[in-house]
């Protein structure tokens, strides 16, 4: 093996990095547009991020700058239930669930006085649709409560310290997370919230706080949040599981593709020259040509079949082109090294996109295993013989020139 065709072979790798490059950019654009074709159709038929306020209360008075006192309610006991229910539409899934809310208030009148008290209740989402809705207030029975402006305003009078109860329920549907926020409420008393899943992968979005408690029930979760007496609560909420969309992990696969290419070109090309079996560099681009047809077939693939039979289809016909090649370029000695070395480091690596977290441990840990095979299996060969021009073959004398 000389440098020239060492060189050859780093222009072909370069070429086919070039390749995956643009594979990955289009899959990448080809995602985005059809998320935000279909994101917002989703968000129409099935419903928004839900995002729950806190309830208000105030009462008139000319001792408050803008007439109006604000109170909070004195207890309050809330529950939800989380139905996760991804939903498919195009090639994407999308995070939807459904939500059961039900919650106790007590409002109570702080004055001496008897006042009449105007209680405020927010929906979460404009777009949401809310089924099996009610709101009590007060001992006088159900009234009719409609929103204005995404809002209910009810009034009872409340005679000195005296407390009214304020029910709230509703089923609804959302996307990608749910949320109870305290809004304007600066402390926030005798409050608990417990909530249950369906799902046992939870993840609590940025901005709000970690359960008081949390116990398994049954396939997901319970969990409470207790606030006694709490200046600036922070917010509640869930993020729903991550789903596993084809173009995200297709394109992710495609740019980290050069890694396991580089890594089977470097296991290939040095064994290769310690068994004395040196393939010649177009041998090497349809080796690179090979490895491309994975991602390729697996990329266009998936808006046909499944995610998971996608990958295994197009494993099975890379290694087919690339150990079959091999095999018959370079024979059983080549053989055993292909095999498990694109086993390796194409299937193995581009499975681990399957899962978050595991990709950059993934290469180091293919890195570190690459180097520790090469450096013993090369710890005694002579680099300066192997990467020297072969001697050149003179030929033979012609019969009767060393009488002539």
């Amino acid at each position: 093996m000389t440098i020239q065709r060492i060189a050859a072979i780093a222009g072909i790798f370069i070429a086919t990095t070039f390749a995956w490059f643009i594979l990955g950019t289009a899959l990448q654009q080809r995602t985005n547009q059809q998320q935000s074709q279909l994101g917002g159709e989703v968000t129409d038929v099935w419903g928004p991020a839900l995002r729950q306020l806190h309830p208000s209360a105030y009462y008139l008075t000319a001792a408050s700058a803008n007439g109006r006192k604000q109170i909070q309610p004195t207890l309050s006991k809330v529950t939800v239930g989380l139905n996760y229910e991804p939903k498919k539409r195009g090639l994407l899934w999308y995070r939807t669930y459904g939500a059961k809310f039900e919650a106790q208030y007590e409002i109570t009148n702080p004055t001496p006085v008897t006042q009449t008290v105007y209680v405020r209740f927010e929906l979460p989402g404009e777009k949401a649709s809310f089924h099996d809705f009610s709101f009590d207030l007060g001992a006088t029975g159900k009234r009719e409560a409609l929103p204005d402006h995404g809002a209910i305003t009810q009034a009872i009078s409340l005679e000195p310290g005296k407390s009214a109860p304020l029910a709230v329920a509703y089923h609804a549907r959302g996307m990608d997370s749910w949320r109870y926020e305290f809004g304007d409420s600066a402390r926030v008393r005798q409050f608990s919230l417990v909530m249950t899943t369906d799902f046992e992968e939870i993840n609590f979005p940025v901005g709000t706080g970690s359960p008081t408690t949390r116990e398994r029930a049954g396939g997901g979760w319970s969990l409470e949040w207790s606030y006694p007496d709490v200046i600036s609560a922070p917010a509640i909420g869930m993020d729903m599981p991550k789903v596993l969309n084809a173009g995200p992990v297709a394109s992710r696969i495609s740019f980290f593709a050069p890694v396991s290419l580089l890594f089977f070109f470097t296991v290939l090309l040095i064994l290769g020259m310690m068994k004395n079996a040196n393939l010649h560099p177009v041998n090497y681009f349809f080796l690179a040509a090979g490895f491309f047809a994975f991602q390729l077939l697996f990329a266009y693939l998936v808006d046909l079949v499944p995610l998971m039979l996608s990958f295994v289809i197009a494993s099975v016909v890379s290694l087919i082109l690339v150990c079959g090649y091999v095999g018959a370029v370079g024979g059983r000695r080549l053989l055993v090294v292909a095999v498990p070395a694109q086993s390796a480091y194409m299937v193995l690596f581009s499975y681990s996109f399957f899962f978050d977290g595991l990709t950059g441990l993934t290469i180091t840990i293919g890195a570190i295993a690459t180097l520790a095979l090469l450096m013993i299996a090369t710890a005694r060969v002579n680099w300066a013989e192997k990467l020297s021009k072969p001697a050149a073959k003179h030929p033979p004398p012609l019969p009767g020139a060393a009488m002539a």
